[in-house]
């Protein structure tokens, strides 16, 4: 009862601006103070490798000890202290869903909103709350202003949800797509860029940029494709699903005008948050895909008119921010990597390896998809599962055919090692 007195006054507190992670877990903050403190002067490229440090990381979740889940660029499980905030706003909701959802958590989301806009480095009066990504970018694609004969830029990895409501502004209004040919895995920053220069016309009006490939893992380099694309007054917006918290980034380092990214991938948010960023000076000019009662105004809360929503969800991702924040972006990307090199080194010599995302900073991070010669996506699958439950998923795009792999903060070298011993096992 004491707890729950604590909790309610803690809640009470969110007219004053005071929401913080913290003040809803003193015991886990304290130890992570101690944890932290003690790995303070380890530089960031060394701290990769620090297996008890990463192992207090891991203990902060919950996953499973049967499944090795090697698919978290799908969705990822958030730590404890995320499923217990969660916990806690859901049961107090309950109690009187419309005061407490509507009255006392509605305040909350605007700490959030400002936690995100550091986060990403951007105005807080720039972020609108939703669910995901696709929701995001869809805002973004059915808001713009287009004509018949516009046309608008994607690549041939652009992903489904977005294909989808590109094709259908396509069929509804006759917008025309070009198509960037993006060569796959790539370091040439140059042959990147022109394969979208390639497509702009005096016609284009808006391109689509895969920040992180949801097929490969390649990173892509925005900010040299956005410059461009400024240059000849073409809008950018950026698919950030699998870079947000992932790649070591600020949305205000990509030149671009919309930034859309799902919150319950790499920063490990509840499932069923998301996030989209757009320039102040564009947010009136824009239409909302489900219109508030000022369809032109520049308040970028029009674009959070979802009506009924998972409140306790929303205000819990300001625990998933102190946790990602608790580790540290720099740390957190330098162990991503790692994590991918260590399995790709002991598996890269094989005969009939194939790797579809380079190895280098700058252009991979987590994510990666490989493939065996005369083996299938299906294939390889099935055999990782059979042999020893690793969780993935199948990847056939484009010459693609392959599965990818996606370790987490709280992977352990045992389960990448137990994956190297099961990709060898490949008959």
């Amino acid at each position: 009862m004491t707890n729950r007195r604590s909790f309610i006054k803690k809640v009470s507190t969110l007219g004053a601006g005071i929401w913080a992670w913290p003040l809803i877990d003193n015991s886990f903050a304290k130890e992570s103070q101690s944890v932290l403190s003690s790995i303070a002067n380890v530089p960031p490229t060394e701290l990769a490798s620090d297996e008890d440090f990463w192992s207090w990381v891991r203990h902060n979740y919950t996953s499973s000890t049967n499944i090795i889940n090697l698919n978290n660029g799908g969705v990822s499980p958030h730590p404890k202290v995320v499923q217990d905030a969660v916990q806690r706003f859901t049961e107090l909701s309950n109690e009187a869903p419309s005061y407490y959802m509507w009255r006392i958590f509605e305040k909350g989301r605007e700490s959030i909103r400002t936690k995100l806009a550091d986060l990403g480095g951007v105005n807080a009066e720039e972020i609108a709350i939703n669910r995901n990504t696709t929701e995001a970018l869809d805002t973004i694609i059915f808001g713009f202003d287009m004509k018949k004969g516009d046309e608008f830029v994607t690549s041939n990895f652009i992903y489904p949800n977005m294909n989808q409501a590109w094709m259908q502004r396509e069929l509804r209004e006759g917008l025309v797509r070009k198509v960037a040919v993006l060569p796959m895995p790539s370091t040439d920053v140059k042959a990147i860029v022109k394969a979208y220069t390639d497509q702009f016309t005096s016609k284009t009006k808006v391109v689509l940029i895969e920040h992180v490939v949801n097929w490969t893992g390649q990173v892509l380099p925005v900010g040299e494709i956005a410059v461009e694309a400024k240059k000849r007054d073409i809008m950018v917006m950026v698919d950030g699903a699998h870079s947000f918290a992932h790649i070591n980034f600020k949305i205000s380092d990509l030149n671009c005008d919309y930034f859309g990214t799902s919150l319950h991938k790499w920063l490990c948010a509840p499932f069923g948050t998301g996030m989209l960023w757009m320039r102040k000076e564009l947010i009136s000019k824009h239409w909302a895909l489900l219109p508030g009662p000022k369809p032109e105004s520049d308040d970028v809360r029009k674009f959070e008119m979802l009506g009924t929503r998972d409140v306790p969800a929303e205000l819990a991702v300001g625990q998933a921010i102190e946790f990602h924040l608790s580790i540290g972006a720099e740390r957190k990307y330098e162990r991503l990597h790692y994590l991918k090199q260590y399995w790709v080194t002991k598996v890269k010599d094989l005969d009939g390896f194939k790797l579809w995302c380079p190895e280098e900073k700058g252009f991979s991070g987590a994510l990666t998809t490989f493939g065996l010669e005369g083996k299938t996506a299906k294939d390889i699958h099935d055999h990782l599962w059979k042999t020893s439950r690793i969780h993935t998923t199948t990847i056939k795009h484009e010459d693609i055919d392959g599965v990818r792999v996606t370790p987490n903060v709280y992977t352990s070298l045992k389960d990448l090692d137990l994956l190297v011993e099961s990709i060898k096992s490949i008959g």
